[in-house]
């Protein structure tokens, strides 16, 4: 397999249009790094810009330490798995697992043993006469998986290859690209808009805002060390709450919303950390599963306690979303389903004061 380094990498197309803009990423040997972020945010150009189908505006990628900005796609042993699985309707499973070796004029017993054992792999191997037509979406985007297993690439390329899919079967396609990540020891990147398939997949993961990498980091830290803002409210979902206000020297340091809802004496790291703040305005944020609710823990001193009636009660089966307001800004809290919370009663909820988070007002930075 092979490293891949993208080196101040910039895309602008005609009109001066800037869909990415001077990124650099290091994906490790038998990495497995996901490009996630919103929709246009430049990471399916990216991954175009590494398989060689988009030209580089600027800066240099590198693979298995070759620069490759001038090599043709055919040249630079990478294998792309597409969105809409890109089978030719006329051949069988077989035929379109085998079509690229064929023009490779490999042997045909060397084909048929590549076939064979990726279909093995995959559990595709009743599938092999049918064709594409005769396949549900998730054995169709196993063929897709198939075939560029065949070529035992030096990098897999994957857009967005399970967003065609029910929920169930992205589920059971998830686990079956990380079993493949594993067995197959093989360099993966892989673009979601996705943020639950990033965090289940990725040795690292990339997240991207308007053509600009925001944070390279693995999953954990992302989640519980976000850089900015806009990370923390991405990675999560329900994602995290946010609420402006000020940082005051009252009795100690205190964080005081804008309309006065809440008023949280710091405490511990944080109290130290935010003295630089005192009457500087900042963001305050809290992620769900951090706001508990009396009748599902026992109270303690670091928890800060609110009182507000639920607009909206969401069961989920195991756990229970609640939508309140503070400052007229919404919130959900994530909550154990022991009991089923009444809508429109005043319900008292505890903030845990360990676990809040704080972002620059200005840079949107995280403040640590």
């Amino acid at each position: 397999m092979a490293e891949v380094q993208l080196k101040n990498v910039s895309k602008v197309y005609e009109g001066g249009n800037i869909a990415v803009k001077e990124i650099n990423i290091d994906v490790k040997d038998r990495e497995f790094v996901v490009l996630v972020g919103p929709s246009g945010c430049g990471k399916s150009t990216t991954l175009r810009m590494i398989a060689g189908l988009e030209d580089i505006s600027k800066g240099e990628l590198y693979i298995d330490g070759k620069l490759v900005n001038d090599v043709a796609p055919k040249d630079r042993n990478i294998a792309m798995v597409f969105q809409n699985y890109a089978l030719y309707p006329h051949m069988t499973v077989y035929e379109n697992m085998a079509f690229g070796l064929k023009l490779r004029k490999f042997d045909k017993k060397e084909i048929k043993i590549r076939v064979n054992d990726a279909a093995k792999i995959l559990g595709i191997e009743e599938y092999l006469e049918r064709k594409p037509k005769a396949l549900s979406g998730g054995q169709r985007q196993r063929v897709a998986v198939g075939r560029a297993i065949v070529r035992k690439p030096k990098v897999f390329l994957f857009d967005e290859p399970l967003s065609n899919l029910d929920a169930k079967l992205r589920v059971q396609m998830r686990t079956q690209i990380s079993k493949l990540h594993h067995s197959l020891n093989a360099t993966m990147i892989y673009v979601t808009h996705d943020q639950t398939e990033a965090m289940t997949m990725g040795d690292r993961i990339v997240i991207m805002k308007d053509g600009v990498i925001h944070q390279v980091d693995t999953p954990l830290n992302l989640y519980n060390l976000p850089v900015n803002k806009f990370v923390a409210g991405f990675i999560g979902s329900p994602s995290m709450n946010f609420i402006e206000g000020k940082i005051l020297q009252d009795n100690g340091v205190v964080f005081k919303s804008s309309g006065n809802d809440l008023s949280i004496k710091l405490i511990g790291k944080q109290e130290d950390t935010l003295k630089a703040y005192i009457n500087k305005n900042i963001w305050l944020g809290i992620r769900p599963e951090d706001i508990y609710d009396t009748a599902s823990m026992d109270y303690k001193p670091k928890y800060y306690k609110i009182d507000t009636p639920l607009e909206v009660v969401e069961p989920m089966g195991n756990e229970i979303f609640l939508y309140f307001f503070i400052d007229k800004v919404q919130f959900v809290a994530r909550i154990p389903a022991r009991e089923m919370p009444e809508r429109g009663k005043i319900r008292t909820l505890m903030l845990d004061r360990e676990k809040l988070n704080f972002f620059d007002f200005d840079t949107e930075l995280a403040i640590r």
